[in-house]
């Protein structure tokens, strides 16, 4: 029986973070997390759920828990030397000066998908390689995927590749090597749901190794069913040796089991990229190829398409409309009444109906899709009755007609003719007010010409009292150039102040006797991520940093007020910008001013061990 808390745990995991775990196995689920709750002293779900909703950084220990990221560079080398030695080259002698796409689903870190070009750049060259090949490696980890866009191993990983294969395709990065960034450019990483998000298309050769063995049988077999449309009618599907597919025999065949390398099965009518038999001809082979290509041009029409036959039963549905509605292989042939696109967005029976009787294409204009928390895009929507050459009806086409962008023009058009109108209204005022100061511009002049009179003699007065005002002038300018010399000087040893702590490997913060920030190292700001114009200025015991500050108010204290004591040193368990747990031993120093005590105290922070 299904433990209400553990559902409500992964509910929230999805709600908060995204991370659909609702298909994996649960028995291997329950215990990753049974871990992650004795790490932290917790026996049950429910408080559990409540840690990580008061200790948000938790998710990122529990993911690391439960994404175990298990792989390496060849990981079952004789595998991988079947599929560059038996497997490729066959694939790429049918796809000669064609674009290559392969997929890693599952790439953790890196390694495969890294592999994998090794594999392709050994039998295409590197410059074809370059020219012809694009890896798509995703994963829904973002920290692994991180890692894998760095391409940055230690040596210890790379004991693993065939000889010469390190100083080729790698190259020396301090005490790691990097992948070759030349080749790097042809593998494109991204985050991506297996469960819930739309596959790559049109793929080579796709590799997902030991990731199916975590869901259960029914997600296997959707995610499956999106690895059927990814692959092409001729690609190398390429698992781990944990995963049989044994009981997916409607999807894929096995090209060579033991190795787990696998074959698509063509399924009609959803797939009609069979290839096509060298020497064949006639009309029946013409006629297949006009209707996969007229196939091909529904699946990938930019506007979502349902087709539905005369009984309201799912035909078909291409590729964008699958994506918009969740709509899968599996739901062709049900009615449509029985999926949520009957009645979400809008509600489609009743206008299916009316299209069916009077024959006719009917409109529904401005509908809104809430895609997402702040996201919804605006359709027209076209149901159009089908017929054949003879009048019969054979269903109904829906088009879901993506006007979001026509729809926002309009409304901006239509905001900018109001602003035109409001703003002609106040042209016209503004024109009136202007004849009527025009008027009173004219007296105006009149009076100004008598003032000029005026003004005349005071400029004789003024005259005179330029040269006394040049005279004070040059005195002042004298004092200028004292002042910004003065200020240079200030300026150099300031300069000279940042260069001094910027070098320091230590985390050095100045206080004055109020504990107000006078100065904050890039080395501080590295280890607590609190930028300089953040810490300055600010109180000490205000920062919110992963250092306990509270701890060291007693002892700045002491430096502040004793002014026999000496420097003090303290050793505290503190958490650094990335949540890493470590130890920092703190200096406290009363600052000299040529012998003299300052009001001001340094702390000097350095990482002494980090905390497992």
């Amino acid at each position: 029986m299904t433990d209400a808390g553990f559902e409500a745990l992964l509910r929230h995991i999805k709600e908060q973070r995204g991370f659909d775990f609702t298909g994996y196995k649960r028995a291997s689920l329950a215990r990753r997390i049974q871990r992650r709750m004795e790490a932290v002293g917790l026996s049950g779900y429910d408080e559990y759920l409540d840690h990580l909703i008061l200790h948000p950084d938790e998710f990122t220990q529990l993911f690391n828990t439960i994404l175990i990221n298990v792989t390496a560079f060849y990981r079952d080398p004789d595998s991988w030397r079947h599929l560059q030695d038996d497997l490729l080259p066959a694939l790429l002698h049918r796809r000669e000066n064609q674009p290559i796409r392969a997929w890693s689903a599952g790439c953790a870190s890196g390694q495969e998908a890294y592999t994998l070009a090794m594999v392709l750049a050994e039998l295409l060259g590197i410059e074809e390689f370059r020219e012809r090949v694009k890896i798509y490696a995703t994963d829904v980890d973002e920290e692994a995927l991180a890692q894998a866009r760095q391409a940055m191993y230690p040596a210890r990983e790379l004991e693993a590749l065939p000889a010469g294969h390190r100083e080729k395709y790698f190259e020396p990065a301090g005490d790691l090597f990097a992948f070759r960034k030349e080749l790097r450019r042809s593998v494109i990483f991204g985050r991506n749901d297996l469960v819930q998000d739309a596959p790559i298309s049109h793929v080579d050769v796709l590799t997902c190794r030991n990731t199916l063995m975590y869901f259960n049988a029914e997600t296997q077999a959707q995610v499956l069913n999106r690895m059927h449309f990814a692959l092409r009618p001729d690609g190398v599907l390429f698992l781990g040796k944990a995963e049989m597919l044994l009981t997916h025999a409607a999807y894929f065949r096995p090209i060579e089991l033991k190795r787990r390398f696998f074959k698509k099965i063509p399924v009609e009518p959803r797939d009609r990229r069979s290839l096509s038999t060298p020497g064949a001809a006639g009309p029946a082979v013409e006629e297949r190829a006009e209707v996969g290509l007229a196939h091909a041009a529904l699946m990938s029409s930019a506007a979502a398409q349902i087709v539905l036959d005369t009984e309201g039963r799912l035909v078909l549905s291409n590729n964008r409309a699958m994506h918009l509605f969740g709509l899968t292989a599996r739901d062709v042939g049900r009615p449509i009444q029985d999926l949520e696109v009957s009645y979400r967005p809008v509600e489609l029976r009743a206008h299916l109906e009316q299209a069916q009787q009077e024959r006719r294409a009917v409109w529904v204009r401005d509908v809104d899709q809430v895609r997402g928390p702040g996201e919804t895009s605006s359709l027209d929507i076209q149901f159009v009755p089908l017929a054949d050459d003879a009048g019969n009806d054979l269903g109904l086409t829906v088009i879901f007609n993506d006007v979001t962008q026509y729809r926002k023009l309009q409304q901006e058009l239509t905001y900018a003719n109001r602003q035109l109108e409001v703003a002609y209204e106040e042209l016209q005022s503004t024109n009136e007010e202007l004849e009527t100061t025009n008027e009173e511009l004219q007296s105006t002049v009149e009076e100004l010409e008598t003032t000029n009179e005026e003004l005349q003699s005071t400029n004789e007065e003024l005259e005179t009292m330029n040269e006394e005002l040049q005279s004070m002038n040059d005195e002042l300018q004298f004092t200028n150039d004292a002042l910004r010399d003065g200020q240079d000087e200030v300026e150099r040893l300031n300069r000279f102040m940042r260069a001094v702590l910027g070098s320091m490997n230590s985390g050095v913060a100045v206080v004055d006797s109020d504990m107000q920030v006078l100065a904050w190292n890039t080395r501080a700001e590295d280890l607590w991520g609190v930028r300089s114009d953040e810490a300055v200025g600010a109180h000490l015991m205000n920062l919110d940093i992963g250092l306990p500050v509270e701890q060291l108010r007693q002892p700045i204290r002491v430096q502040l007020n004793d002014e026999e004591t000496e420097p003090a040193q303290l050793v505290l368990d503190a958490v650094n910008r990335r949540g890493r747990s470590l130890q920092v031993q703190v200096t406290l120093t009363r600052i000299r001013d040529h012998g003299q005590l300052a009001p001001a105290a340094m702390l000097a922070m350095d990482v002494m061990d980090a905390v497992d």
